[in-house]
């Protein structure tokens, strides 16, 4: 396959499998909305040095990530494209760094270039997780610019202008990635940078090398964090104690997870290259020892990159599946290369290629009749019966991926099964967004539920919310002067350091006097189980209500 055709390969693949979709379902609450609504605030408000949720300020993040979001929404408008638009192009850049990094190191004819971006865009928590507005992507692009500036940094000659230019640049990417999430941004580096360099014994390089990037993290970070500190005097404070401190070593951290948590989860992460793993096994093997110069060293540089991070992120008390994004460049590549010495070893037609394939066919088989059975029989269908469309299209992805499958199996070339393999599985991956069940839907995007009550909310009116949903809420209707019912949930700090005149917290007595003297005028949004468990009993009879569906949220009128 010629560099030209694998990189038309890729765009299509990346415009397929990452742009298509990003309108494909409602924006999910808690993360999709937080991360619409605070950069549509900025719009609207006109400041962007100061995030705020509700009008209130919210210190859990740096700003770098709501930027990239509202620049978005100034230009596509505030829809579910422009939201998630910067979660699948930072996904597509950091494929494209994967690319550079390896054509750079092992040249243009060599395949591991496409083949690392090909599995990176092709793994099942990759495409999952950039199909969602969320912060760790762009973090992750940010991370991985930097490592790969770094690496060919050390390849560079001693003291060159080449070194030192390569060295700022990676500090002015690691100071994106501090302002998208943190100190996080200065630990990842550090812990696969020092460890290679400590592995090439180039101990005196530690210190030298770390004055440029620095110095350049210091100069993107300082304007904005003057500019924090200056207005909110308290934000380092929170931020440094609360969001790193608190939430990486103590014992009742959110998400609080065991050591082996993303050990346990890799092999579905990494899926449907997990099944391949006795192949990249077999490769590693032959080639043991036979690797030296710039290709050794990235692979030990990747090992690092992988390895050190991923231990990292096992320590936190606090995991959740996005956190280890980071880590999936270096084993893209660490993965890509061995499946690649296993192609080149002159082995004929494995059988082992049609057994995997077999073995994933089966899987979506079960998958598929998993989902027949609980949600077409049963009270809740798949979100495909809502529009005719979805059907035509859903059916279309599957024809194609059985198409592939069955090419697959019968080609006599292992890269082509290679190929092809991958593609199928990307197939499914797109054919994922036309089978939400309409009860993940009620319960985690109350879109419908908002859009068609939005026209009778006027300005004037008070709404009322959950904290779990309030974020949706603020979105939809536009409005950052939402009352909190009973918790301030994640607006906690928000609520506490609040200087307006109203008091936007209300206790259950404070909310059914406060319903009770503006009657006519009150609209409350809720969780349905909590309002029937235990509000219902404590607010007045609404005039009207409102649902999003089984086991998803009201709307009350009063």
């Amino acid at each position: 396959m010629t560099t030209k055709i694998s990189t038309v390969l890729l765009l299509a693949l990346f415009a397929v499998l990452y742009l298509v979709p990003l309108q494909g379902h409602p924006l999910f609450i808690p993360d999709e909305t937080r991360y619409a609504e605070i950069p549509r605030e900025m719009v609207a408000s006109g400041d962007w040095v100061v995030p705020r949720l509700n009008g209130m300020r919210y210190f859990e993040k740096p700003v770098m990530g709501y930027w990239l979001s509202a620049l978005s929404l100034t230009v596509f408008g505030e829809n579910d494209f422009a939201v998630r638009l910067p979660s699948a192009l930072s996904t597509g850049l950091t494929a494209l760094l994967i690319f550079f990094l390896c054509m750079s190191v092992c040249g243009r004819n060599s395949k591991l270039p496409w083949l690392a971006a090909f599995i990176f865009l092709t793994t099942a928590v990759v495409r999952g997780i950039a199909s969602l507005a969320v912060l760790d992507t762009p973090l992750s692009l940010f991370l991985t610019a930097t490592l790969v500036l770094f690496f060919l940094a050390t390849e560079a000659e001693s003291g060159s202008s080449k070194e030192r230019r390569l060295l700022f640049a990676a500090g002015l990417l690691a100071g994106c990635a501090f302002l998208t999430k943190g100190f996080l941004a200065f630990a990842i580096p550090v812990l696969a940078a020092a460890p290679y360099l400590l592995l090439q014994r180039r101990r005196r390089d530690l210190l030298r090398m770390l004055v440029l990037p620095v110095t350049g993290a210091v100069l993107i970070s300082l304007p904005w964090a003057l500019l924090i500190h200056q207005r909110e005097p308290e934000f380092w404070n929170y931020f440094f104690w609360y969001e790193h401190v608190h939430r990486f070593l103590s014992d009742t951290a959110q998400h609080a997870e065991p050591f082996t948590f993303f050990l346990t989860a890799l092999p579905v992460m990494f899926m449907p290259w997990t099944l391949l793993l006795p192949v990249a096994v077999h490769g590693a093997w032959q080639k043991r020892g036979r690797l030296s110069g710039a290709e050794a060293r990235l692979l030990l540089f990747c090992c690092c990159w992988f390895l050190f991070p991923f231990l990292f992120f096992s320590a936190s008390s606090g995991k959740l599946l996005t956190y280890v994004l980071p880590c999936f460049p270096p084993l893209a590549i660490l993965f890509g290369h061995t499946v690649l010495c296993w192609l080149e070893s002159g082995r004929k037609k494995s059988r082992y290629f049609q057994w995997i394939l077999v073995t994933l066919m089966l899987l979506i088989a079960f998958g598929i009749i998993a989902l027949s059975g609980l949600h077409l029989f049963g009270p809740e269908r798949l979100w495909i019966f809502n529009r005719s469309w979805k059907w035509l299209l859903l059916v279309a992805t599957l024809g194609g991926m059985l198409i592939l499958f069955s090419s697959a199996y019968r080609s006599r070339e292992n890269q082509n099964t290679l190929l092809l393999f991958g593609l199928s599985f990307g197939l499914l991956l797109f054919s994922f967004q036309f089978t939400i069940p309409t009860m993940t839907l009620n319960r985690k995007a109350p879109e419908a539920l908002l859009l068609r009550n939005r026209a009778h909310i006027s300005p004037d009116t008070y709404v009322l919310s959950g904290a779990n949903v309030v974020q949706a809420v603020c979105w939809y209707l536009k409005r950052d002067d939402i009352y909190l019912l009973a918790s301030a949930g994640e607006l906690a700090y928000g609520v506490e350091h609040d200087d307006s005149d109203t008091q936007r917290l209300l206790s259950m007595d404070e909310a059914s006097s406060f319903i009770t003297e503006n009657r006519g005028n009150v609209v409350l949004v809720v969780d349905l189980g909590v309002y029937t468990t235990y509000w219902q009993k404590l607010l007045p009879k609404p005039v009207s209500v409102d649902s999003s569906g089984r086991r998803g949220f009201l709307l009350l009128r009063y």
